[in-house]
């Protein structure tokens, strides 16, 4: 791998590896130019990946650790912020698209344009999005083909045209997707394989899924799940003008009195702090890191924040929303093995002013749980919490249990936000990011109205006993967008329609923050697809010397 110096200037620093710093990488390396990408995490190669639970899962291995890197949280701007772990990243080369569900759905065409569509929601910031579905079709199917994405084209029937089909064909059904099948289509629904971000056969040189179990949450030994660390980063490393530097904490991002920004200082894993200098700059760290760190950012020029004239960097968050809704069936079904996610539905996808308020979401069948987890919260609320009568519903219901999870709405509210915390900081002595977040009453109102379709399609699937979870606690939030919005207008967003900063003509902010609404959640797609159609942006406008 190619070695840098902070003294050179290379063409782009890259901020963040996961899903979207992964495709820029790529797609800039292969066009001639030298990045350098900066991650705060670990390079762990599938050798090093494990089926522990218990460090992966509760000690944050791979994850963000709240011990070192804390974050506050409140309802509203009245109350005092209080340290609770409220969003999980990946914190390794590759990011959250290592450790993932792999879940990877299109956005549907109107989700571009809904505000059009379903119109005001008061209290909300609502509104289209620069862009159309027609735009990005090349660039999602890009992602398809480069990444490696199972799936059915046609299948179903709520989904946009599409230029080309899946490359691979879906994983095999398990049992809670045959029930999930069944149910819906005696319902009426619109059942399809889910589309994963999962190898069902050899591509690319990389192994098809084992069906080990172990997906959600952990990393890939086999590479069959479809990361940057597994596909896109390898490629970039492969042109020799790519260099993946880990264990870099970026704490600021430099800009010079004209406007420009000039590269990234960051603490390496000495906590040393280093300048790497740059000709532009990518930021792809997550809605809520990438905002926090544009905040750190001010200068004389940018007091309130680099790239930040509309006040609007942090704001509009939007959380990952949904419910869980378990089942118990008669006969085994053995859920923990395989992919998480087999089968799914749309028909409740869409906005329907008919319900009174604005919101939808897709259903999916799943066993959401391992061995712990399943201890500690997978049984119904009223089980026993130890003894004999608590370990034998455990050995049965860890093999006769599969789940429903809706994947649901969250409308962008300006109030919801992320900026410093004045007191609370991290162990480098930066300032935590302060969330605060409250759902918007058509969110709730949405979430218990699809929470009961999601209780008839278990009756229908048959269960014999069905238990739902609590729907005012939001829990902690993986999808992390709308923190800095896309738009035309740069007294209304942050990014233009190519994720180009307004303010910086040499910063491009590529993740999940350029979101304008939250669709049904599973950001994945599209944050990969913005992240090719911003990298050929930001390749032009570099041999074009605009940079």
């Amino acid at each position: 791998m190619i070695r840098y110096q902070p003294s050179d200037v290379v063409d782009f620093v890259v901020i963040g590896s996961g899903a979207a710093g992964g495709v820029v990488a790529k797609e800039l390396s292969t066009a001639g130019f030298s990045v350098v990408v900066l991650e705060r995490g670990a390079y762990v190669k599938e050798k090093d990946f494990s089926h522990d639970e218990l460090r992966v899962a509760y000690q944050n291995v791979i994850a963000n650790d709240p011990q070192l890197q804390p974050n506050t949280f409140r309802t509203k701007a009245s109350e005092a912020a209080k340290v609770e772990q409220r969003y999980n990243y990946g914190r390794l080369v590759g990011g959250g698209s290592v450790h993932f569900t792999a879940n990877y759905w299109r956005l549907h065409p109107d989700d571009f344009r809904e505000r059009s569509i379903f119109g005001e929601v008061p209290g909300s910031s609502f509104a289209d999005w620069p862009i159309t579905y027609d735009e990005l079709e090349p660039y999602y199917t890009k992602a398809e083909w480069e990444l490696g994405i199972s799936g059915l084209a046609g299948a179903n029937p709520f989904e946009g045209p599409r230029s080309k089909p899946y490359p691979l064909p879906p994983l095999p059904v398990k049992s809670s997707g045959v029930l999930f099948e069944r149910a819906a289509e005696k319902l009426g629904l619109h059942p399809f394989p889910a589309p994963l971000a999962v190898l069902s056969q050899p591509y690319r040189g990389r192994s098809a899924c084992t069906h080990c179990g172990w997906c959600e949450t952990f990393g890939c030994e086999m590479r069959a799940k479809s990361s940057a660390l597994a596909s896109v980063i390898p490629m970039a490393e492969k042109t020799g003008r790519c260099e993946i530097r880990s264990g870099a904490y970026v704490r600021r991002i430099q800009s010079d009195n004209a406007g420009r920004v000039t590269g990234a200082v960051y603490f390496d894993s000495e906590r040393r702090e280093v300048f790497q200098r740059s000709r532009a700059v990518v930021l792809s760290a997550n809605g809520v890191e990438s905002a926090k760190l544009l905040l750190m950012s001010a200068s004389k020029r940018f007091r309130n924040g680099l790239a930040n004239s509309s006040g609007l960097v942090g704001k509009n968050f939007m959380w990952d929303l949904g419910g869980l809704v378990s089942g118990l069936f008669d006969h085994p079904l053995n859920e923990y093995k395989s992919v998480q996610v087999s089968r799914l539905i749309h028909d409740y996808y869409a906005a329907d002013p008919k319900r009174g308020f604005y919101g939808g979401a897709g259903i999916d069948a799943r066993f959401d749980w391992f061995p712990i987890s399943f201890g500690l919260d997978g049984l119904p609320p009223d089980a026993p919490k130890w003894g004999g009568e608590y370990k034998k519903m455990l050995g049965r219901y860890f093999t006769h249990t599969f789940s429903t999870l809706a994947h649901a709405t969250s409308l962008p509210v300006e109030s919801n936000t992320v900026d410093l915390d004045p007191a609370v900081k991290d162990a480098w002595g930066l300032p935590a990011p302060r969330i605060t977040f409250q759902l918007h009453p058509d969110d709730m109102k949405n979430l218990a109205w699809i929470q009961q379709r999601q209780v008839e399609i278990l009756e229908a699937a048959g269960a014999t006993q069905i238990w739902r979870y609590p729907l005012d606690d939001i829990g902690v939030s993986r999808h992390l967008m709308g923190t800095m919005r896309m738009g035309n207008d740069p007294a209304r967003s942050v990014v233009n329609r190519f994720n180009r900063a307004h303010d910086v003509r040499n910063l491009f902010i590529v993740d999940g923050s350029s979101f304008v609404t939250s669709a049904r959640q599973q950001p994945t797609a599209t944050i990969q697809a913005l992240a090719y159609r911003a990298a050929e942006t930001a390749a032009n406008a570099a041999q074009k010397g605009e940079l």
